[in-house]
């Protein structure tokens, strides 16, 4: 696809996902597998318990435009739920399933949603702010809702990510964002109708939320995940009892199902990787194990994937691949200006991209920040002269844990109150593995923080690691070094 055909109008993003519920009414969407047994869900089906449950929110009062806040676990109800707000124009929020009560209480007075869904377990905002309905099965007891057709600029959806300033931010997503996705059915996947797709995420991750369900979804193709609680370890029986054509997954899992044995899957064509960066020794290892290769994307909750190796066009060597077709991408100077070929400079995408945010959430309007005429990202590459982008790091301080960006600050901030001076850094305790630290000069116990860290961080924000230290190395004008503090920390393990 060398360029992406101006989104349908009038459109509806959910309409759009399932509107292949009429033509493989009897094909199944979605299979939640465990090694005993699987829970199937066909086009009908999923269409059905949909709109009866878009029904079911508009009978507890809200309106289109309204908010939704998800406190939803790792269930299919969770893509259910908002898919049933977007059909019938309400707007959901949906939110880590991990953040503690502090920190959705922090988020919801910027969300100001009208109703929350939830599960028993989850953390709500104190003090509540509207009413909260946990049955969900009640609430699919209505007669099916009609779609709500629109404008496709018109807002779809909330989703949060890690602010460079240590505040989470609402990224705002207009209907459009699914039709955009389209590029990179061909640009990364080569997705089909007839492929499996066995996304070892989470529900209520946006990337398997994407990936592994909407895509799959909106080609008439077959989403499977595995139930919740299975460990990676059984994750190649499921993929070859299955017939998975495709596996997505984050490095991690890669490198812990190749800790054993890999038996042979004869249907697998090649996986896919996305939330943090691929190492060239885990694609070595997968593609000598199982004989396919894995196909990296990168991408942001600001603009989703959209540089990527695919199966038409792997990416070179040591290289992040390349700007999917119909994206328009530059490498922009510290003044805005484009670099010439081989230079390296900060990543950015054209305000004309259709995947593009219509900005974040700011006192209810929508802030789309831009340089020009480009949104930068922050990531700092290079092209190479065949075209294919080369990575290099981070602008900004950003952490990854998991797939998840974390924002230093955030942690930093949590723990300022309790050990003053502190810093938060990824640290390399051996090849391919990082993990958050942090550095501080109290004499707390790691006990006593680890147990500060689980009342107010969300788990995959948590350090790993806790490392004093009698003062942390700072410049001359007092700025902290970061990369210093993390060679110190890591020649100490």
């Amino acid at each position: 696809m060398s360029q992406l055909d101006p989104c349908p109008t009038p459109f509806n993003l959910a309409a759009y996902v399932l509107a292949q519920a009429q033509h493989l009414p009897d094909k199944i969407a979605l299979a939640v597998l465990s090694p005993t047994r699987s829970d199937r869900w066909s086009y009908a089906r999923l269409e059905d318990r949909v709109l009866r449950m878009a029904s079911g929110l508009l009978a507890q009062g809200v309106v289109p435009g309204d908010r939704i806040l998800l406190r939803l676990g790792n269930r299919p109800d969770f893509p259910i739920a908002y898919l049933a707000s977007i059909a019938v124009g309400l707007v959901p929020v949906p939110t880590s399933a991990q953040l503690t009560q502090p920190e959705i209480s922090r988020l919801a007075p910027e969300i100001a949603p009208k109703l929350i869904l939830s599960h028993e377990g989850i953390a709500l905002p104190d003090p509540l702010p509207c009413p909260v309905v946990s049955d969900l099965e009640a609430l699919a007891d209505h007669d099916r809702a009609d779609y709500q057709m629109g404008d496709p600029n018109r807002l779809a959806y909330l989703v949060y990510t890690s602010g460079t300033s240590g505040r989470p931010r609402a990224v705002a997503h207009a209907h459009r964002a699914i039709w955009a996705r389209r590029l990179m059915h061909e640009g990364w996947y080569g997705l089909r109708e007839n492929d499996r797709l066995l996304h070892a995420g989470a529900f209520n991750w946006t990337f398997t939320l994407g990936t592994g369900l909407l895509d799959p979804w909106s080609l008439g193709a077959t989403a499977l995940i595995p139930a919740e609680g299975t460990n990676p370890s059984a994750l190649p029986l499921l993929l070859k009892r299955h017939d998975a054509t495709m596996f997505a997954a984050a490095p991690g899992v890669y490198r812990q199902m190749l800790r054993a044995p890999i038996a042979h899957m004869p249907k697998l064509r090649h996986g896919l990787s996305a939330g943090e960066k691929l190492s060239e020794p885990i694609r070595e290892a997968w593609c000598k194990a199982t004989g396919t290769t894995i196909h990296e994307a990168l991408g942001m909750s600001e603009c989703s994937t959209f540089i990527s190796g695919s199966p038409d066009r792997p990416a070179p060597p040591h290289t992040l691949g390349f700007a999917q077709a119909g994206r328009r991408v530059g490498i922009l100077d510290e003044t805005g200006a484009e670099v010439s070929l081989g230079q390296t400079g900060i990543l950015a995408i054209h305000r004309s991209d259709h995947g593009l945010m219509l900005g974040y959430l700011e006192n209810d309007c929508f802030d789309l920040p831009l340089t020009g005429d480009w949104f930068v990202t922050g990531d700092m590459v290079h092209a190479a002269p065949d075209g294919s982008l080369v990575y290099h790091c981070r602008a900004d301080d950003m952490l990854n844990a998991g797939g998840f960006r974390v924002s230093p600050q955030e942690i930093e901030r949590a723990f300022a109150p309790i050990v003053g001076d502190c810093a938060a850094v990824s640290v390399e305790i051996r090849e391919d593995t990082h993990i958050i630290c942090l550095a501080h000069t109290s004499d707390l116990s790691d006990p006593d923080l680890r147990h500060h860290a689980q009342a107010c961080l969300a788990r995959y924000k948590q350090p790993r690691l806790y490392a004093r230290m009698d003062a942390l190395p700072r410049g001359a004008n007092g700025k902290l070094n970061r990369k210093a503090l993390a060679a110190a920390i890591r020649d100490t393990q």
